[in-house]
């Protein structure tokens, strides 16, 4: 079964930077695909950023492109989400999800961390 575990989250100013781990165990990473989703208080959870298995694939929400890098260490079992020049409207709880195949639909992923927050003050 796998487990994913989120961190990094926290408050920061518009402008700023954070960056976001998350650590995956139970299963063989790199046969997954692994994405970042986030949610805000009363809105659905809504793709950010999508890494396939061997990272060598990349997609990105439109609001994000050009701000939000993700990467992943098959070797250390962890992706990341490099997140730059961070806007009030990024505030929401981010998770990090994994699926057996290349999506960036929320439904396809079958295993979820349990979320970190992220607040960007203006």
């Amino acid at each position: 079964q796998v487990q994913l575990v989120e961190s990094g989250g926290g408050l920061v100013q518009a402008g700023g930077s954070l960056r976001l781990s998350c650590a995956f165990s139970g299963r063989t990473f790199n046969s997954y695909a692994m994405g970042w989703f986030r949610q805000s208080p009363g809105k659905e959870r809504k793709f950010a950023a999508v890494i396939s298995g061997n990272g060598d694939t990349t997609y990105y929400e439109t609001s994000v492109k050009g701000r939000f890098t993700i990467s992943r260490d098959n070797a250390k079992n962890t992706v990341y989400l490099q997140m730059n020049n961070l806007k009030p409207e990024d505030t929401a709880l981010y998770y990090c999800a994994a699926s057996g195949i290349l999506t960036t639909e929320p439904g396809y992923f079958g295993s979820w961390g349990q979320g970190t927050q992220i607040t960007v003050s203006s």
